[in-house]
């Protein structure tokens, strides 16, 4: 993927890991349009950065996802990367009398089936370039869950899932397929305090790393930064070097 000249979406924009890719690619020369549920977070990263454009999406609302893709097309016909990027993470207690699915159900809305709609709405465009890429954000949860948050974690695991099997259907074509895949990061996914969580990696260091995997390697299919490569490949250590990590991270019962 090359980080200059594109015409970029980025989902999930308005804040967090999505706003700090949007300004990243911004100052890089890319015109970047970012989508989120409500205008007005979205118009303070436009503010803040004159240049980047702002579309209103709920992600977990296929009709939206459908008109979304059509007025996308209209005004932006040149759109060759799409970054899969929106995304929520809360804590699910399994423990309880009556297990309460709201959570289960907008979280694999928003994290798995919007991506999945959105990609294929956008397909066509993506096809009508010279060279596309769609881009999706995993987890490190993905490979190594985090048990109070079960469904984010499924989630991340299909992605990637869904990530490898479409690089293969789409090998040999116009259309790449990148998947990057992130560590605990200090972004407010789960709560202010996680802004600030010293355990977490720094946003502005992983967006640099990221950023120069991508310029480095322009033929990488994972983006994959140091902090996360213990979980990435931590079934391939063995199934006790696993769950030792396993438990590690989640304490044991």
């Amino acid at each position: 993927m090359k980080t200059s000249g594109n015409t970029i979406l980025i989902t999930g924009g308005g804040s967090g890991l999505g706003r700090a890719l949007a300004e990243a690619f911004h100052q890089r020369g890319n015109q970047v349009i970012i989508a989120g549920r409500r205008q007005a977070p979205l118009d303070e990263v436009a503010l803040a950065n004159p240049g980047i454009q702002t579309a209103v999406l709920d992600v977990t609302d296929s009709r939206d996802i459908e008109y979304f893709v059509q007025q996308i097309a209209h005004d932006y016909p040149h759109l060759n990367v799409v970054i899969n990027n929106a995304g929520i993470m809360r804590a699910e207690n399994w423990t309880a009398d009556v297990v309460e699915t709201e959570t289960v159900k907008v979280t694999v809305e928003t994290n798995l089936l919007a991506p999945i709609l959105l990609t294929a709405g956008l397909m066509p465009l993506l096809r009508a370039q010279q060279q596309s890429t769609i881009v999706t954000v995993s987890s490190g949860l993905a490979f190594l869950p985090l048990a109070s948050t079960p469904t984010y974690s499924a989630t991340k695991a299909a992605i990637h899932s869904f990530s490898e099997s479409l690089r293969h259907q789409l090998k040999g074509s116009n259309v790449d397929v990148v998947e990057i895949a992130s560590p605990y990061l200090q972004t407010e996914l789960m709560g202010a305090r996680q802004a600030s969580d010293p355990n977490a990696m720094p946003l502005a260091a992983f967006i640099e790393e990221v950023l120069h995997t991508l310029e480095s390697q322009p033929e990488a299919k994972e983006v994959l930064v140091q902090r996360v490569l213990r979980q990435r490949f931590a079934a391939e250590k063995g199934q006790t070097a696993y769950q030792e990590l396993f438990d590690l991270i989640n304490g044991k019962r």
